[in-house]
């Protein structure tokens, strides 16, 4: 997960992620640098770019005309997933509980953002939800970091983690790209260790 407060440091930053072995990228939309970011990082060709903090059906087509290949929300919008269907992206939407989880299935959904995944029970709220839902595939994002990596994707409902602590905003404000690259490294060889 990224937030880029200026969209002249995505180049930058998408190669330090690609040197980093981890080409994959969610461009928050916090910021008014969002479009702009998913834009330049797109144009590579080399990052799988997606679009985070999605609240709105508008913002889904602003990421999408962007060059967004998914979209990630916070909560369940049944608008943000009806938009993403109509223009051929994926939807990645949060949720925490089954009675969320249910709505997202009922949309045709089967891979769930679980948010906030460190105050909303961690790995044992997936373990526990994955028990009625075996078939959902569940993206844990909030609170994760390199002491709880492998509780995580040591579940086996876990596609993937996501998580900001490789590209802290403060690394990229100050341009700190060398350091972004290490972190990164660190994260997916520790996601190896895990066997991911």
């Amino acid at each position: 997960m990224v937030v880029l407060d200026d969209a002249a440091d995505a180049d930058p930053l998408a190669a330090a992620l690609v040197a980093g072995g981890l080409p994959v990228a969610e461009v928050t939309f916090r910021t008014a640098a969002a479009a702009d970011a998913i834009r330049a990082m797109a144009a590579r060709g080399d990052v799988l770019v997606g679009a985070g903090t999605v609240l709105t059906a508008r913002q889904v087509e602003v990421a999408v005309a962007s060059g967004a290949m998914f979209v990630v929300s916070p909560g369940f919008s049944r608008a943000v997933v009806d938009r993403c269907a109509e223009l051929g992206v994926p939807a990645l939407p949060g949720t925490v509980t089954a009675t969320e989880v249910q709505a997202a299935l009922d949309a045709g959904l089967r891979t769930l953002k679980f948010f906030p995944a460190g105050t909303s029970g961690g790995a044992a709220a997936i373990r526990a939800l994955a028990a009625p839902f075996p078939a959902v595939r569940f993206v844990p994002t909030g609170g994760i970091g390199p002491a709880n990596l492998r509780d995580y994707l040591s579940i086996d409902t876990v596609a993937a983690v996501g998580g900001s602590w490789m590209v802290p905003r403060r690394m990229v404000a100050e341009r700190a790209f060398d350091d972004v690259t290490r972190l990164v490294r660190e994260a997916v060889a520790l996601a190896a260790d895990a066997g991911a």
